[in-house]
C-alpha cells in the first residue's frame, strides 16, 4: 500500500487549462450548457475558495456534476484545489475576461427569458 502523507488527497488533482489556450468555440460550448451556466453564476456569486463542489445545487448526479467541472476547467472558466477531503473551486474571472473581454459579464447577466 502506498504511503499517504497526513493531509493529502487520495485522488490525482485537477488539471487547468489556461484561458489564453482556450479558443472561442471552447468557451463559448462551455457556457452554452445549463447546468455550466449555473455552476459560474454560483461561483460570480462567492468569493473564491469558498465552494466545494458539493456546496453546488444543481439537477444532476456526482458524476455529471464532475464532467461539468471539468468541462468549466478545460475552457479556463474554473480553477480548483483540494483541501481535504473537499474540492474548492474559484472562478477565474479577472483571467478569463482578459482572453475574452465582456463575454463573462455577458453570461452572468440575468436573462429574462431564461
Amino acid at each position: 500500500m502506498p504511503d499517504r502523507t497526513q493531509g493529502t488527497s487520495h485522488r490525482q488533482p485537477p488539471v487547468h487549462t489556461h484561458p489564453d489556450d482556450v479558443p472561442l468555440l471552447t468557451a463559448l460550448c462551455a457556457l452554452a450548457d445549463p447546468v455550466r451556466l449555473q455552476l459560474i453564476r454560483d461561483l460570480a456569486g462567492h468569493a473564491d475558495w469558498t465552494l466545494s463542489c458539493s456546496n453546488f445545487d444543481v439537477p444532476v448526479g456526482r458524476a455529471a456534476k464532475s464532467h461539468h467541472f471539468s468541462v468549466l476547467r478545460d475552457a479556463g472558466l474554473v480553477e480548483q484545489r483540494d483541501q481535504g477531503p473537499k474540492r474548492l473551486n474559484r472562478l477565474r474571472r479577472e483571467e478569463f475576461d482578459a482572453r475574452f473581454p465582456g463575454l463573462l459579464d455577458l453570461t452572468l447577466r440575468a436573462d429574462e427569458n431564461e
